[in-house]
């Protein structure tokens, strides 16, 4: 147990500041500070009152992580943060964190990829990851199709959104039903009372020839936004219940039937869904339900730790150490796009300059501003 590697995660991808520590595949302490309060009256995130949210939170929520884990920043064998995707300035904040204490406390750093996380998370409630996993990742920002034959190294996208991401839809659905922000807890919970038949809402991308695997939902938010307005134009009372169980319905038969697809058509045996809309109650029912009709296991994490978190960060770290994965560089920069098929960011020297710089230009300037 001693020697499994204890690493504490930073993740700052968007409004909450997490803080995790994991030894190997075991969650010590999972601390979260979520801004997501001061977002509501915009409406939705942003980016700049996320950064200073983060820049307040960061060292209380890491010194109650450690009590919580109840270690000593000494006794670590590294720091993983999250290095991209996300907003710059909230990036930027977690790794400058990082850099700061895996460099005063002489540890390793590694700066890992957001999505890749959210698979790696279930490693700390189901066990170690099946070698490939398939993993169906939904969020505010997300909603991707990956196969993972090793989540340190190897991650392949399968499929992912061409438009609007799923939990972005549930926010602008309860946006035009007045429900507030953040749209999904409170449209699935009145999706429990409506029926998911009342209203025919379009299933975006289902048909033969549309790519088997990608997501679109701006069509569907569109569909529903006029079907309201419909309503509300006729002067007619607009069934809520109904509305939201409907259109939550067509986002998770979508989403389930093409991960179900997948993993048939991969011949993987299980299949994982992780992100901030995995938490949907309907999404985990119809995934059990299609799943166990077609023979395959499915890994869910528990709701806490599918919303973003420090703990999948730290998971994720935890696997670079056990794998000997080359550590980051204290070149590493927040990366707003870091692909999906770069797990982890290792020091430039590794792979010869070939992708560190090119496909981001945000941090270019604000690495210019921090060390100039």
């Amino acid at each position: 147990m001693a020697d499994e590697p204890l690493v504490l995660g930073i993740e700052t991808s968007c409004d909450e500041t997490g803080v995790g520590i994991v030894r190997g595949t075991t969650l010590l302490a999972d601390a979260i500070a979520s801004s997501v309060d001061e977002h509501a009256r915009f409406g939705g995130v942003v980016p700049e009152v996320a950064s200073r949210a983060h820049l307040e939170a960061m060292v209380p929520t890491i010194e109650r992580a450690l009590k919580d884990a109840g270690v000593s920043a000494r006794d670590l064998d590294g720091i993983a943060v999250t290095a991209g995707p996300g907003l710059a300035g909230a990036l930027l904040v977690g790794v400058s964190a990082a850099k700061a204490y895996a460099y005063a406390l002489d540890k390793p750093l590694y700066g890992v990829n957001h999505l890749a996380s959210h698979i790696c998370v279930d490693q700390l409630e189901h066990g170690p990851l099946p070698e490939p996993t398939m993993a169906l990742l939904v969020s505010g920002g997300h909603s991707s199709l990956l196969l993972a034959p090793d989540i340190t190294s190897d991650v392949r996208p399968m499929g992912a959104t061409i438009d609007d991401a799923a939990g972005e839809a549930f926010d602008k659905i309860a946006r035009v039903l007045n429900l507030g922000f953040p749209g999904g807890p409170v449209i699935d919970r009145l999706a429990k009372e409506g029926d998911p038949s009342a209203i025919a809402f379009p299933r975006g991308l289902s048909g033969p020839r549309d790519p088997a695997y990608d997501f679109s939902f701006s069509g569907l938010k569109t569909a529903v936004a006029r079907w309201i307005e419909a309503k509300r134009a006729a002067g007619e009372e607009v069934p809520v219940r109904d509305v939201a169980a409907s259109f939550q319905e067509a986002v998770v038969d979508v989403l389930t039937r093409k991960a179900v697809r997948a993993c048939k058509d991969e011949g993987v045996d299980h299949l994982m869904i992780g992100g901030g809309v995995a938490a949907n109650s309907r999404l985990r029912a119809l995934a059990e339900e299609r799943c166990e009709r077609a023979g395959i296991r499915l890994r869910v994490p528990r709701p806490k730790l599918c919303t973003d978190n420090g703990a999948m960060v730290a998971a994720l770290g935890a696997e670079m150490v056990a794998r000997n994965r080359p550590a980051s560089d204290w070149e590493l920069s927040a990366d707003s796009s870091l692909p999906v098929t770069d797990p982890h960011v290792p020091g430039a020297h590794h792979h010869g300059h070939d992708h560190v710089h090119d496909h981001d230009h945000v941090h270019e300037v604000s690495k210019d501003n921090l060390y100039s």
